[in-house]
């Protein structure tokens, strides 16, 4: 049985669970493939540190370099994180003609287009499966399973921080930042939560989704960002009354004039399935036009979803290269001389519906001046909460939900409102999708 040599580049908590995987299932695996696969080197920071499982007697080395210039090595998993120094690693171990596994999103998300056009020009793969919602396939989900499909539309939770935090947020009186400590505590969030919290790790993940599902070149500059901290606990229940749940989603989909991607703080109807992933669970619902919806559920981190990606991809790679250069399946799944190179409309100019919290002065007319206002930017509230406001015993609470708008246009009505002396403090606003 032919055996196939795999280098890794860092044993952190990926790595451990990727030697744990090629150790305890390597059985089923040679039943798969017909091979064998073998670990045979192992770089990682620092050689003193506690190992996540036992190597054995393979070799480690602090040195990355060692791994992409191995003369045995036919693989090499990259799980080290960062760009710059992980890029330069690739790149020489495409040119030396190996193949990559790598979980790293922001290297796809931010370098992906030159590295694809690499690894083409020297005839090996990058898997990049594990980079995406952890132990979702989500990856192969979209660039083979829907194939048959043109998608129109996709929606994820795909960063697990983010909805740990949402989930508790829904207790009352929580506070976002207490929420978040016990994250931390946890070991959901990391000591310096901007990643997650702030949506750039989901802009990775969905520039990626992106790309796979409508055949666009990478575009991670071009993502609209937006982050949690503003959303309340008061937000979630006044959600929960209107029958919506909030949840942190990466958006991609079709315009009339390009491609929409974006992450924020979004309210979708609470009988939609994925307003029902809790906890640090992933899921991206994906619309094709002959399938319909279709949604896929699972652990987005963690030692063994992850690694099972990434596993799963090793044995790809090695499925792939025995297959006539026509009948690979391309890394983005479209032909490289058929990804097309569509604007990304800016933010503005999305049409959505709106959710809207603000104080406001507790008297006659007040209501009927703001409706006045929406209804001149022809914005129509499609339901409305109000209630005594907390903060001062003089203002009221409004909470209302609008009709599908231009985001340009409630801006300039949103504008007009802050400056009302009748409004107390800053207007709160979340977009809406139905997702269907």
């Amino acid at each position: 049985m032919k055996t196939v040599k795999v280098g890794l580049i860092g044993f952190g908590t990926v790595g451990g669970g990727t030697v744990d995987i090629l150790k305890n299932t390597l059985p089923e695996i040679q039943r798969r493939i017909g091979q064998t696969v073998e670990i045979t080197i192992i770089a990682m920071r620092d050689l003193q540190r506690t190992r996540p499982v036992d190597t054995g007697d393979i070799p480690l080395t602090d040195q990355a370099s060692d791994v992409v210039n191995h003369p045995d090595v036919e693989i090499v998993v990259e799980l080290m994180g960062g760009t710059s120094v992980a890029k330069s690693l690739l790149e020489t171990a495409i040119r030396n003609g190996k193949h990559v596994v790598t979980a790293n999103k922001a290297l796809i998300a931010e370098h992906g287009n030159e590295l694809f056009a690499l690894a083409e020009k020297h005839q090996v793969m990058i898997a990049y499966e594990a980079a995406v919602a952890g132990g979702i396939p989500i990856i192969k989900a979209l660039r083979e399973g829907l194939a048959g499909n043109r998608v129109e539309w996709l929606a994820g939770i795909i960063n697990g921080t983010g909805n740990y935090i949402l989930t508790e947020m829904k207790q009352p009186n929580a506070d976002f930042y207490q929420v978040l400590k016990t994250a931390q505590e946890l070991g959901y969030a990391e000591a310096d939560p901007t990643f997650d919290v702030e949506g750039i790790d989901a802009a990775h993940k969905l520039t990626i989704l992106a790309s796979i599902a409508f055949g666009i070149e990478l575009q991670f500059d071009k993502v609209y960002t937006e982050g949690i901290s503003r959303v309340t606990a008061d937000d979630i229940r006044y959600a929960e009354q209107m029958g919506y749940a909030v949840k942190h989603l990466g958006i991609a989909s079709r315009t009339a004039t390009g491609f929409s991607l974006r992450v924020h703080p979004t309210l979708i109807p609470d009988n939609v399935l994925i307003a029902n992933v809790n906890g640090v669970m992933n899921a991206v619902m994906a619309y094709g036009n002959h399938v319909g919806p279709t949604m896929y559920y699972g652990p987005g981190a963690g030692a063994g979803p992850t690694a099972s990606a990434v596993v799963a991809d090793i044995i790809d790679v090695i499925r792939w290269k025995h297959q006539p250069t026509e009948d690979r399946v391309p890394a983005l799944g479209f032909k490289a001389d058929q990804m097309k190179n569509q604007p990304v409309v800016d933010i503005d100019e999305i049409e959505t519906a709106y959710y809207i919290r603000c104080f406001a002065l507790d008297h006659a007319g007040v209501l009927a001046k703001i409706t006045t206002i929406l209804a001149d930017y022809e914005i129509s509230v499609e339901h409305m909460l109000q209630e005594p406001s907390t903060n001062n015993s003089k203002d009221a609470t409004l909470v209302m939900v609008t009709n599908t708008v231009k985001e340009n246009k409630l801006n300039q009505a949103l504008q007009t409102l802050q400056a009302l002396d009748e409004i107390d403090g800053e207007i709160m606003r979340i977009r809406v999708d139905a997702l269907g």
